[in-house]
């Protein structure tokens, strides 16, 4: 099982490091118009806000269960996040 620390720090760094590639896209193309980086960044804060808030529930029965189940939804958004990147 995950603690909650650990889990913490997760979301962090992988929000944190699609937040900088999305800015690097932007200094590395500044002609390009910058609504939809700014879109990424917007929705991997948002999406960072959700992770913490289910994360720090406290009427949760199964802990472990919860944490396997955010785990998952971190690895799914960061995905998504991720291809909207590189589609760019």
């Amino acid at each position: 099982m995950a603690s909650k620390r650990l889990l913490k720090k997760n979301v962090n760094y992988v929000m944190g490091d699609i937040i900088d590639a999305a800015y690097i896209h932007q200094m590395a193309n500044p002609k390009k118009d910058d609504n939809k980086s700014e879109a990424i960044v917007d929705e991997a804060i948002s999406d960072y806000d959700e992770l913490i808030r289910e994360i720090n529930r406290r009427d949760v029965e199964n802990k472990q269960k919860h944490f396997r189940d955010i785990e998952k939804d971190l690895e799914k958004k960061a995905k998504d996040l991720v291809e909207k990147l590189n589609a760019l």
